[in-house]
């Protein structure tokens, strides 16, 4: 053991240390450059920004500069199809030419969606539930009904659609609203004939006034009494409307 440790003394044994010593470096050294070499560190270009552009440009401007490239989609409402919206590596990005660069543009193929129940539904309801659907809101039209915005009918493109019907993603769905009013007119309905209760019924059916009752000769029972006259006056074979609420006075006979 004394004789090693005297050898590690010796000059012969620091003159071997210092020859293996710049062999590894050596061998370090001509590893890195070989790497070097081989991967081409520092070589390349940048990633031209192909954002906005449409496919066709982008395609174009990718095979002039030695790019190759791989092309997804997805539809998105309010896009214009064929625009790139995406790109992997990003712009600038400084890669070796050949690198494959990953496009992502807006399809031009419009996915169809099942139509939603709206009927019914509120303004808002049926404008949330449409949104929901990638569906949008056309037109809309009110008509006389007593439900203030709801949804009475609906129709895409002038044509009626059904709950569940397939149209395609991103349609305007014309709306017919309900004005909360109702009819401002209704048609008087022809009492003539009738008993009081019956004409009191038909009146408030059609969401008018009893207005005065008078008995023309001698009424023996009331109840059995028919109309005789009314006004306003129903001339045959002709409608009459008037304003919601209008009264109806009538006169009636035991004759």
């Amino acid at each position: 053991m004394s004789k090693f440790f005297k050898y590690l003394a010796t000059s012969d044994f620091r003159k071997q240390l210092i020859i293996a010593f710049v062999v590894i470096v050596i061998l370090v050294f001509s590893l890195f450059i070989s790497l070097r070499f081989y991967t081409r560190h520092g070589e390349g270009k940048p990633v031209p920004n192909l954002k906005g552009l449409s496919v066709e440009n982008a395609v174009q401007l990718l095979e002039t500069e030695g790019f190759r490239y791989q092309i997804d989609s997805v539809f998105i409402l309010d896009k214009k199809p064929g625009l790139v919206l995406e790109q992997d590596p990003d712009p600038n990005t400084n890669v070796k030419t050949n690198r494959m660069i990953y496009l992502t543009i807006v399809s031009s193929q419009t996915p169809d969606v099942n139509f939603p129940d709206i009927e019914n539904k509120t303004l808002v309801e049926a404008q949330a539930m449409l949104e929901n659907y990638g569906l949008k809101i056309g037109d809309t039209t009110y008509t006389p009904d007593i439900a203030r915005d709801a949804v009475l009918d609906f129709n895409y493109a002038g044509q009626s659609v059904s709950v569940g019907q397939k149209i395609p993603k991103g349609s305007r769905i014309n709306l017919i609203l309900g004005d909360g009013f109702g009819a401002s007119e209704v048609e008087v309905p022809d009492l003539k004939g009738l008993t009081l209760s019956e004409a009191m019924f038909s009146i408030k059916g059609a969401s008018l006034t009893l207005g005065t009752v008078t008995y023309e000769g001698v009424v023996r029972d009331s109840a059995s009494a028919i109309i005789i006259m009314q006004t306003p006056t129903i001339v045959p074979d002709s409608v009459i409307k008037v304003s919601i609420g209008t009264r109806i006075n009538l006169t009636l006979s035991n004759q």
